[in-house]
Parts: structure tokens; C-alpha cells; sequence
């Protein structure tokens, strides 16, 4: 069965020119308002495994394509502007997969970063590691060091991969590590603001998404960037991460542009 697709009455509202006349060809993104492209765009690529299943493949088949499209996605984000994408690679929730699947990830992990990073390495892509590094494997970890140092200098899209990442263990680790600095009589409780706090996460000095995109079609953001998401918007789409293609992306995009954001105001 292949994935679910957007509803075609979503299709006909997102794709319309500011005149009315209806769009014909989106996957080159021409048809989007560059000056409202968001900065920071991070993605739950969720659906890899149902993926596989509804063609009765085993699951990694679906984390294999899944990571060929999320090189494809961040080329369509750097060509639009986007400075920054955050991608929900491996949470510390995954860890309660069954053991052969996590074992493969982790070996896909260690193939992306050897082999598929090069090509964004090529593209001028700087590709950061958010996460807790302490538990993964040590060739997963060798190899993301790598590609980090590889890419340090690039001057294109920052690539944020969150991996063994979670946004309560995130503000955890920020917390205690604030603590420690008051302890040690570097800062007094009175000093720590949400700007303290702010510095003390993985994506210090990151600007916070503008759009957090689901893929899959769950309403929830299982635990990713609590803190930095506050007032992201966010968009849910049907389709498998597998099937996220260029022309789905400027959809999120289209959608994007046309919401008013308030940050709380009216």
C-alpha cells in the first residue's frame, strides 16, 4: 500500500499564487516568497518503519530510503535559504526498539556518516551532532566526530542531526550544569535567566525553529527541542518520511509563509 498522500483539497489551498491562479509546477520552489523563508526549519522524520511494512520490507529498508531523503530535503532547504534544519535522527527513547533494529540503525548511522554525509559535505552543508553522545557506540561516535570536523569551516546550511537526543534530557543537562557553575561560586541563582538556560543547551547560539514539520502523520512532538520549539509552527503531514519529497517540503513551506505569528500577542 503506498503512503497516505495530503488531501486534495490541502494540495489545491497551499499551491495558489498570490493572484489565484493555481500553481503547476512546485518542486523547483520558485513559487515561494523568499523573503518569508523560515531560518530554522527542524523535522520529525517519522514513518521510516510503517513504511517498510505496508510493502513488506524490513523496517531498516525504511530508515535506508529515509536516509537518502533527508539529504534530498536539506538541498531543497539550503536552495530556498533555510540557514539552520534540525533532523530527529535517533531519540533516547528509540533505545526501547528491538535490539536487532537498533543495532542496524546504528550501523546505517556509521554508513551515513562515511558515505552520505560526503555528498553534503561536497554541497557546502556544516553538519553538527546534538545529543548525548556518552551512550552511542564508539564507531558511531568516531565516525560523526569526522564529518564534524570535515564540515566545520563549510559556510552553507547548518545541519543539526539529533541523535540519542532528548528535550527533557536536554533541559535536564542544561539544569545540572547550571548548578554545577553555582556551586562553584561562578554564578549566583539570582543570574540565571532563560538566556542562561538558553546557553546551556545543545543548540546555544542556534536560532529556534520558525516550522517543526511531522512527517507521518502522529500529533505529538515526541520530546524533541521542548525548550526550542516553544513557538515554532507546526505542521503534521500524512506522508511517510520515505515519500517526503522536494514538492511535499514546499508545501510545509507554503503553509508557513501564510500563518500569522504571534508569539503570544494577539
Amino acid at each position: 500500500m503506498a503512503a497516505l498522500a495530503w488531501p486534495a483539497r490541502v494540495f489545491a489551498r497551499f499551491f495558489k499564487k498570490p493572484g489565484g491562479s493555481q500553481v503547476s509546477d512546485v518542486d523547483d520552489l520558485r513559487v515561494l516568497d523568499k523573503s518569508k523563508i523560515p531560518r530554522h526549519v527542524a523535522i520529525i522524520m517519522d514513518g521510516n518503519g510503517r513504511w517498510a511494512t505496508r510493502r513488506g520490507l524490513p523496517r531498516l529498508a525504511g530508515h535506508r530510503v529515509g536516509a537518502d531523503r533527508a539529504a534530498d530535503i536539506v538541498k531543497a532547504a539550503s536552495e530556498i535559504g533555510v540557514e539552520v534544519i534540525t533532523l530527529y535522527v535517533f531519540s533516547t527513547e528509540n533505545w526501547k526498539r528491538p535490539r536487532d533494529e537498533v543495532e542496524g540503525l546504528m550501523d546505517l548511522l556509521v554508513e551515513m556518516f562515511e558515505t552520505k554525509m560526503r555528498d553534503l559535505e561536497d554541497f557546502g552543508a556544516r553538519i553538527v551532532v546534538v545529543g548525548a553522545r556518552e551512550s552511542l557506540p564508539s564507531a558511531v561516535v568516531n565516525a560523526m566526530n569526522r564529518v564534524e570536523h570535515a564540515t566545520m569551516k563549510n559556510p552553507g546550511i547548518l545541519v543539526n542531526l539529533a541523535l540519542n537526543y532528548g528535550g527533557r534530557d536536554e533541559i535536564v543537562r542544561a539544569t545540572r550544569l547550571i548548578a554545577e557553575k553555582v556551586a562553584r561560586g561562578e554564578l549566583v541563582p539570582d543570574q540565571v535567566t532563560s538566556a542562561t538556560v538558553e546557553s546551556h543547551l545543545y543548540t546555544a547560539g542556534v536560532p529556534h525553529p520558525d516550522l517543526l514539520i511531522r512527517t507521518g502523520g502522529e500529533m505529538r512532538i515526541s520530546n524533541f527541542l521542548l525548550w526550542q520549539a516553544a513557538y515554532a509552527e507546526i505542521l503534521v503531514t500524512p506522508v511517510f518520511w520515505p515519500d517526503f519529497s522536494r514538492r511535499d517540503f514546499a508545501r510545509a513551506i507554503w503553509e508557513y509563509q501564510k500563518r500569522a505569528r504571534r508569539f503570544g500577542g494577539i
